[in-house]
């Protein structure tokens, strides 16, 4: 593992006031979710309130991604790009912020019904959730990421959901994507990247209703899932210490999720 992957108590410290920022603009985000809304409005509108906080997009044309957000609905699970698209009763909008301020990046995601859901779209996001924090959870010092995937993957194969393959969580600081890969899934490697205090990982379940199986549209984005049944995705830009892991994306206000 590169040691470039660690962060100086100073990039902590910038990285905090970047993660509290990027869960304050989901926050706002979130609260524009209604039908009727085009998700092109809301990516417009997301621009706007990361500007009004003295940051800046970290994905807006990180490797030419055109929108200032990612908005990916119901069988969309990552990457999507706002558009034309009108939001409707029921539907699952999945919000992926990524700001960057004083030079270091905070990553975050949260999936929010547009005016309410079914149950069974509501039992996806909930074990979603709780999958994202299993994880968590083991993100401590000596874990290595496999372990954080196990865990993530036993809370959503346990309830009958589907754990994506193709695409991970992963460090995140200086860069929107640094080392190490942190899977949703044990993936069979012995031991793996073994966490010390200092790094700083995006954890980030992208959980399928139906099989697994994704595929990428012609956009060259937007990650939606083969058999087209819905998806949730949550995410955490979390720090590793000596001791407890600590969430980073999280401000002064009630937890977002």
């Amino acid at each position: 593992m590169s040691k470039s992957v660690l962060k100086t108590a100073s990039e902590i410290e910038s990285m905090r006031k970047a993660g509290s920022v990027a869960a304050r603009v989901l926050r706002e985000a979130s609260q524009l979710i209604s039908p009727g809304v085009t998700t092109q409005d809301i990516d417009a509108r997301v621009g706007e309130i990361i500007r009004g906080k003295g940051a800046v997009s970290a994905f807006y044309r990180y490797r030419d991604f055109p929108g200032q957000c990612c908005i990916s609905v119901n069988d969309g699970v990552i990457h999507g790009i706002g558009g034309r698209r009108r939001l409707q009763l029921g539907d699952l909008v999945k919000l992926d912020v990524g700001v960057r301020f004083e030079g270091m990046v905070g990553d975050v995601a949260m999936t929010v019904a547009c005016g309410g859901c079914t149950p069974a779209a509501q039992k996806l996001m909930d074990v979603t959730i709780k999958a994202l924090y299993d994880g968590v959870s083991f993100a401590r010092a000596g874990n290595t990421v496999t372990t954080v995937g196990r865990a993530v993957q036993k809370r959503v194969e346990s309830n009958g959901f589907g754990v994506v393959r193709e695409f991970c969580g992963h460090g995140v600081g200086r860069s929107v994507h640094e080392d190490p890969q942190v899977p949703n899934y044990d993936d069979g490697r012995r031991g793996g990247i073994r966490l010390k205090p200092g790094m700083t990982i995006a954890i980030e379940p992208m959980v399928t209703a139906g099989k697994p199986a994704v595929k990428i549209l012609d956009d060259g984005w937007t990650v939606v899932t083969q058999d087209r049944q819905f998806a949730a995705h949550f995410e955490h830009t979390v720090l590793v210490t000596d001791g407890d892991p600590e969430i980073l994306t999280r401000d002064d206000l009630p937890d977002l999720y």
